[in-house]
């Protein structure tokens, strides 16, 4: 192979387009640039050919670029603002030389508010089938791989997974061709879309992509059938929730570290549920110092069915105080979540998710909530429902998918038996997976539950590594999670 390399990149604005094509100009390794422009969008620029195709990340815009692109690899540019950095392109291109890839990405820098940031990215695992892998805004492609793809999905018409049935194709490979992430810094974003991280995280289920999740679902569920962990719906088990006793038939359980300003509010939530049922609220305070544990103290004087254990350990995160919960042996037969900063949207929410249980003889129960303020006011995307899934479907598509809902509800003997990771992230996505593989989630599509944004909340802004290890520890568990399925077939 040669180091020459053809360019597609997306058009922005004049301005900025032409400032790309002029980079790439200068370097030695660019043979043709491909300005790609979808549907309404009808400019020419010097120095670049126009490809045309309804939208950017459809089908047709993969086929398009494989049938004009001359060279071994091409350079692909999503759609944001890029300034390469100094001799970009011909280290990406030697590499590629080197050990034939099947893509090439890299860390980058941003350019946000006038300060360059580092943003950093991680390894693709072979697990990692989630749609919305961070590769950044620039990749060098293997053109055999992209003409490999579209002749093993010849009937493929995406108007949005194009790219994403691309990127799962190369993961079937990755043993024979490499997805390789360059950790250098060889370009720099202009980033506009400046919400914390906090903000952007609900964005996937945000109503007006639904068609472009219908799709994305399609694609990540033929991907599973290939590597033979698919799951028919035919194969889930009812649970049998007659055949154990408890005292209590349901626990609330909130773990609490440091939430003097809300866990009272979330206890007395939990405390007002109107049920036909006994039930009690086990709060787990994981050695909090800023008065938390004096506010529980007083609230179980006050309230016999309020349970505050303080653990002896001092490593535990939010799963090993949810572990130490439903060992207890006041823990119901239900497990029930409630963050220390939210609440309960009605009293009768819990007796809704107890019900659940039996109507459907499930294992887990996950209903939806409503993104508000301390005020109780909605804030956006509004309710968060997971409508993506589905009794068919959702145990495949929730490899594909950052989260499954809440509030959470877990059948306790299940529980106890699977156990939790002792994190305070993934850990409810975890016991989701590994419940669906065997067993029937319940789903509950009305509110009921209030999710309280605030600038105290754990995931309000996130660094570009805290957002890294999280991505990365769900990757890990979607690769254990399709290990399991795989051996189980």
């Amino acid at each position: 192979m040669t180091n020459a390399i053809d360019c597609c990149i997306p058009f922005i604005d004049k301005d900025t387009t032409t400032n790309l094509i002029n980079q790439l100009k200068s370097s030695s390794c660019v043979r043709n640039i491909f300005l790609l422009q979808t549907a309404g969008v009808d400019v020419n620029i010097g120095g670049a050919t126009t490809l045309s195709a309804p939208t950017f990340y459809g089908s047709a815009m993969m086929q398009t670029i494989a049938q004009n692109v001359t060279t071994d690899y091409f350079l692909f540019v999503h759609p944001k603002a890029v300034s390469l950095g100094y001799r970009a392109l011909e280290r990406m291109c030697g590499i590629a030389q080197g050990i034939a890839p099947a893509m090439i990405y890299s860390d980058n820098y941003s350019e946000e508010n006038g300060q360059l940031v580092k943003k950093p990215k991680i390894d693709l695992s072979w697990g990692g089938v989630r749609d919305d892998f961070d590769f950044g805004s620039l990749q060098l492609v293997s053109t055999s791989q992209l003409r490999e793809s579209l002749d093993e999905h010849p009937d493929s018409d995406w108007t949005y997974a194009g790219w994403y049935e691309l990127t799962l194709n190369m993961l079937r490979k990755m043993s024979q061709h490499p997805v390789l992430h360059l950790r250098e810094y060889l370009y720099t974003e202009t980033e506009v879309d400046l919400r914390k991280s906090g903000e952007k995280q609900f964005d996937y289920v945000n109503p007006k992509n639904r068609e472009v999740q219908i799709e994305m679902e399609k694609v990540c569920t033929e991907h599973l059938k290939r590597i033979g962990a698919y799951i028919s719906s035919d194969t889930i088990s009812d649970v049998n929730l007659e055949d154990v006793k408890f005292d209590c038939e349901a626990s609330v359980i909130i773990p609490v570290r440091n939430r003097a300003k809300t866990i009272a509010d979330a206890v007395q939530s939990a405390l007002s549920q109107q049920t036909s049922f006994k039930y009690n609220v086990i709060v787990v305070d994981n050695h909090s110092t800023d008065g938390t544990g004096e506010i529980l103290s007083q609230l179980s004087v006050l309230y016999p069915q309020l349970v505050v254990l303080v653990p002896e350990r001092q490593d535990l995160g939010i799963g090993g105080c949810w572990s130490l919960a439903f060992n207890d042996e006041r823990c119901g037969k239900f497990a029930v979540q409630l963050d220390s900063d939210d609440l309960y949207s009605s009293p009768q929410t819990l007796q809704q998710i107890v019900d659940k249980f039996y109507a459907e003889r499930c294992a887990m129960v996950i209903g939806s909530y409503r993104m508000c303020n301390f005020k109780l006011e909605t804030l956006p995307p509004g309710i968060i429902d997971h409508k993506e899934w589905s009794d068919e479907n959702g145990r495949n598509n929730a490899l594909r998918i950052n989260g499954l809902g809440a509030p959470r509800a877990f059948f306790t003997p299940l529980l106890r038996r699977n156990g939790m990771p002792n994190t305070s992230y993934g850990e409810d996505y975890a016991l989701g997976l590994a419940f669906s593989r065997n067993y029937r989630i319940g789903r509950i599509y009305d509110e009921l539950y209030l999710c309280r944004r605030w600038e105290g909340n754990s995931d309000a802004a996130l660094t570009p590594e805290q957002v890294n290890a999280n991505n990365q520890y769900k990757d890990l568990l979607r690769t254990m999670e399709i290990i399991a399925r795989q051996k189980n077939h």
